[in-house]
């Protein structure tokens, strides 16, 4: 085997008026080879091809031979075997009954489909135990006859199937689909495929659209009447000691300083004194409530009876927005199990406004890794020092003790209610000299537990 190159080499260059001159150096290398290498570099490159060609067809294979499809290759090729090892006729017959189907089918899947998918939601938030409507527009966009398919809807963990019939170019089919938001959580709808095979469902190749919507289901809440938040009534407007420029409630009068709004000077003291004299007034308390919803699991007998908290501290919340209070709304961050002894974390839901805060509800879940009550209280309590009212929220198997434990790591000025979910237990409420502790055995229990004067 021998082989030789040669080279050849070119100069080009080029002058302006300007006495700046440019090159270009190209080289021109030829190698001579023998036929042996030659054949050695063919079969590389025939090799590089086949490996190409054999991964595409895996691919095509994996994405378009369903199981029944995988079941009728394994008929051909047993059959074919057994028909040239052993001369069984029934094998041949089977082999050819496996290939007609297969070659029957090939054309469902080869036909290109230039589809057009939207999806309308009536609403994107919705509340536990609602449906909501949907409507499937399909449009063909192609110059051919598109043959019937089945559009895949997956909506959480579910999947909703549409079924497109023949649809003629530019022709266009209306789906209506109904999707059940039972219970509370975030929905996500999409991404959408739409799949084309034979009757037999031995081929089936799929076309996927990425987008994907997604539906808030809020907790059930109830309407709580501002007159039954008796204490927060009477909290509002009550004088503290802290002094300010501006407020409602007069204190008294001072000197003048630098800086004090003239439309506060005191215009008959400062006649008497001949000094300017300006008006101090005490800030009025406002009422801001904390909502502290214990995430722990082990708290809880059922799921039934965690969403029951859950609408119970949502409605709390809720009216407490809508009446245009200061609502702080706490709960406890997942902690890793490695460091439960060493981290404490909670975190506040939005609530700004009351599709934030619903919003923010539709996340929560009752989980393991979680600080205690005890502890989310009293890193609220540290983390926001001006609370006014404080709202334990807890399931049925959370110790009466410890509720008391809680209600201790409150500022002492803190009025202390505990409300404990026992589904089917009828309303009770007790006080002590922490907290008031209420049993709610259904949400619907909860306006007429706080009418009743648990808060007062």
């Amino acid at each position: 085997m021998s082989f030789s190159t040669e080279s050849r080499l070119t100069r080009t260059s080029a002058a302006t008026g300007t006495s700046t001159r440019t090159s270009t150096v190209t080289r021109y290398t030829r190698t001579h080879r023998g036929p042996v290498r030659d054949a050695v570099f063919g079969v590389r490159r025939v090799a590089r091809v086949a490996g190409r060609t054999a991964r595409r067809a895996a691919v095509w294979v994996r994405e378009t031979v369903t199981p029944a499809g995988m079941l009728v290759a394994a008929a051909l090729f047993v059959g074919v075997i057994a028909g040239l090892l052993f001369g069984w006729v029934e094998a041949w017959a089977v082999a050819a009954i496996a290939l007609v189907l297969l070659l029957v089918c090939v054309p469902f899947v080869l036909s290109a489909h230039d589809y057009r998918l939207h999806l309308a939601l009536d609403r994107d938030r919705v509340v536990a135990g609602t449906e909501i409507a949907a409507t499937l527009d399909v449009r063909n966009h192609g110059t051919r006859l598109s043959l019937p398919g089945v559009v895949d809807v997956p909506v959480g963990e579910g999947l909703v199937e549409a079924h497109v019939p023949l649809l003629r170019p530019s022709a266009q089919h209306q789906e209506k689909l109904t999707i059940a938001a039972r219970r509370r959580g975030v929905i996500d709808v999409g991404p959408m495929t739409i799949g084309r095979g034979d009757p037999l469902g031995i081929l089936r190749r799929e076309m996927r659209w990425p987008e994907v919507q997604r539906i808030h289901v809020h907790p059930v809440t109830v309407r709580l009447p501002s007159t039954s938040a008796g204490l927060i009534r009477d909290l509002d407007g009550t004088p503290s000691t802290k002094l300010i420029d501006a407020d409602l409630s007069f204190h008294a009068v001072r000197e003048y300083v630098v800086g004090d709004s003239q439309r506060h000077v005191h215009w008959k003291s400062t006649a008497k004194t001949g000094q300017i004299m300006v008006r101090q007034y005490e800030e009025s308390r406002h009422a801001r409530i904390a909502i502290i919803l214990d995430l722990d699991a082990e708290s809880y007998e059922s799921d039934d009876e965690f969403e029951n908290t859950v609408s119970a501290a949502a409605s709390l919340a809720l009216q407490g927005v809508l009446d245009g209070r200061d609502v702080l709304f706490s709960v406890s961050n997942e902690i890793p199990e490695h460091s439960r002894t060493e981290v404490l974390s909670i975190r506040t839901l939005p609530t700004v406004t009351p599709k934030a805060l619903l919003d923010a509800t539709c996340t929560l879940d009752a989980v393991d890794r979680v600080m205690r009550l005890e502890a989310v209280a009293a890193l609220t309590a540290q983390s926001y020092p001006d609370l006014s009212i404080g709202f334990l929220l807890t399931g049925s198997r959370m110790p009466l003790e410890r509720l008391r434990h809680a209600a201790v790591k409150l500022p002492a000025a803190v009025d202390a209610v505990a409300v404990r979910s026992e589904l089917g237990e009828q309303p009770t409420m007790r006080t002590a000299r922490e907290l008031s502790v209420m049993t709610l055995g259904a949400l619907g229990d909860l306006p007429q537990m706080l009418a009743r004067g648990a808060l007062r």
